[in-house]
């Protein structure tokens, strides 16, 4: 969802910084201006001086100004880090024990660990994320347990069986992990 919501934001800023930006400069070069455009020609300035100065008697006017551009600009860099940083764990490097070393695709150990914890008894659903760096991943599971399964015995099950098989597969000396456990719900059927 995070991706369809940055997509459509950058082309709708795109869209506005290049309608804008090309009236100006097609103005600037001596094009005629458009209906909806502020402005009368070539030579008119942007902001002249009436309207520079008409707030200025205004208590109020630039610290609202001032307040709306820094959260405009904490909003900016907000959606940068979320943009920029990158949510999963792409390769994991494994110690081969030979000198040399190897890289485990993310999305490989993720499949293996969700297809193990799925083969486990009463896991109607797994899910695995990695996040983290190449060298030190984390893990966050989800698991849908049946009805009739004791939620601790479930977690001992998957401790001791797949997150340690994914460590000791992969030579790393730790994989902290994060599990979310939730029930599932069966539809209620009526008994004749």
């Amino acid at each position: 969802m995070i991706k369809g919501v940055n997509r459509v934001l950058l082309a709708l800023a795109g869209l506005v910084l290049i309608a804008l930006g090309g009236s100006v400069l097609a103005i600037g070069l001596g094009a005629p201006a458009p209906s909806w455009w502020l402005h009368d020609g070539r030579h008119d300035v942007l902001l002249d001086d009436s309207e520079r100065t008409r707030w200025r008697d205004q208590g109020w006017w630039w610290p609202v100004v001032i307040a709306v551009l820094a959260v405009l600009v904490l909003l900016c860099l907000w959606w940068l880090v979320a943009v920029v940083r990158k949510r999963r764990t792409g390769e994991i490097l494994v110690d081969s024990r030979d000198g040399e070393g190897a890289a485990l695709r993310g999305r490989a150990l993720e499949q293996a660990l969700a297809e193990e914890a799925n083969r486990q008894d009463g896991v109607a659903e797994a899910r695995v994320l990695l996040t983290g760096r190449h060298g030190g991943p984390r893990a966050r599971m989800v698991l849908r347990l049946e009805p009739h399964v004791d939620p601790g015995a479930a977690l001992d099950t998957l401790t001791t069986g797949a997150l340690t098989h994914a460590r000791d597969s992969t030579g790393l000396t730790a994989l902290p992990t994060e599990v979310h456990l939730r029930a599932e719900k069966h539809r209620p059927e009526r008994v004749t």
